[in-house]
């Protein structure tokens, strides 16, 4: 804090260098946060959001497994936020859809194809199946995607809370703009 006293005994605080900088620093977070850099990944986040759920609608019709008991789809493609706490329960929960996800799908495999005698065809069975699992491994895929991605968000908004909540006590303390003190009047 730098101060300065004129020859009338006037005090005035003048402004701190490291204060300005401060000042401008946040100023210049807030306008990039402001302009959306995190928008690709909030938009990301979203679509993959949709994707799951939209692709999932075709398993509700096949052979109820763990993945549809469970409505992996549904909660995993819902948990869409931009917050820190939900970011985190995001990425906790694509892990927990991911492996819900390859656990379906080892305890069940395509069933072999049985024809029939008549039309020389493959039974229905082996048909959903194929198609169950061709889904589950779609939305596998976009789960891993949108696991990476919520960690990355995650990594982004904990890195940008801890840069400015350091600071946080500092403008506080000094006052950002210049204050004029007067002595009192000892006459």
């Amino acid at each position: 804090m730098a101060v300065s006293v004129s020859r009338d005994l006037t005090v005035q605080v003048l402004r701190d260098v490291n204060a300005v900088k401060l000042t401008d620093r946040q100023q210049a977070l807030r306008a990039a946060i402001q302009r959306g850099e995190p928008k690709c990944l909030g938009v990301s986040q979203v679509m993959l959001g949709l994707m799951v759920m939209s692709y999932s609608i075709p398993l509700l019709f096949t052979e109820f497994t763990e993945v549809v008991s469970f409505g992996v789809p549904f909660w995993s493609g819902l948990t869409l936020k931009v917050c820190l706490v939900v970011c985190v329960l995001s990425t906790v929960l694509s892990v927990v859809a991911v492996v819900i996800y390859s656990v379906d799908m080892g305890n069940h495999p395509e069933v072999a194809c049985i024809k029939t005698s008549e039309d020389n065809h493959c039974n229905n069975q082996y048909y959903a199946t194929k198609l169950s699992r061709g889904l589950k491994s779609t939305l596998l895929l976009f789960t891993l995607a949108q696991t990476v991605i919520s960690s990355i968000f995650c990594f982004l908004l904990f890195r940008q809370r801890d840069s400015v909540g350091q600071y946080a006590s500092l403008t506080q303390a000094a006052p950002s703009t210049p204050t004029a003190l007067t002595p009192p009047d000892l006459n």
